[in-house]
């Protein structure tokens, strides 16, 4: 099992002076290494229809419409599954979640990844997103939360550059359409990649 991890929305809590209301994480979850290879390269060939560099970066906030609807046409046939999270930051009270964003985006993910009961021995995959000191506070909190004697939900925890890596990029593009949906800017992005991958979309409670 293959898990990229993306979000959308910010962790920080501001709300009055710009902070996202909302906080989404998206997993996007193969079974079969082979299928999620499929994936990568149509997204590698549909670079090369759309005619840009085999370095450019889908991401949903800066990829205009024509190319987020070729995304989603493009990946739609391949057979992944999506489980997210939607977090309406109002109501969050705790304060050591309001007070520190990172508390915030651990918490966040532990409770999607813990909330999937059939994810055991996984894969994950993140963004390399923040200072290193971060990223591994991110993966002692997973491991101490998710692995213990009773469960071990992933076996294998690595952080990849989304530049390079077209499978992150996908979980962007998804975590973007569940946000543009769910602030009802744009529910069309969701629809195209169609509802036999949308396996859970948790409004955390």
């Amino acid at each position: 099992m293959l898990i990229f991890i993306d979000d959308s929305g910010d962790p920080g809590f501001r709300l009055q002076k710009g902070s996202s209301t909302v906080f989404i994480i998206s997993m996007v979850i193969f079974i079969d290494n082979l299928e999620a290879e499929k994936t990568s390269l149509a997204i590698k060939e549909l670079r090369r229809r759309l005619k840009v560099s085999d370095l450019y970066e889908f991401k949903f906030n800066k990829t205009d419409k024509r190319f987020k609807t070729a995304f989603m046409t493009t990946v739609q046939p391949f057979d992944f599954k999506v489980r997210a999270i939607v977090v309406d930051k109002k109501i969050i009270y705790s304060p050591r979640l309001r007070n520190d964003k990172e508390n915030f985006y651990n918490y966040v993910i532990m409770q999607v990844l813990l909330n999937s009961e059939h994810i055991k021995g996984a894969k994950l995959r993140f963004d390399k997103r923040g200072e290193k000191s971060l990223r591994d506070q991110l993966r002692v909190y997973l491991s101490r939360e998710l692995n213990n004697r009773s469960k071990k939900i992933f076996i294998d925890l690595k952080f990849v550059d989304s530049k390079e890596n077209t499978l992150i990029q996908l979980a962007d593009m998804v975590a973007g359409s569940i946000y543009a949906n769910y602030t009802k800017k744009d529910k069309s992005y969701l629809d195209m990649l169609g509802k036999k991958h949308i396996e859970d979309i948790w409004e955390f409670k």
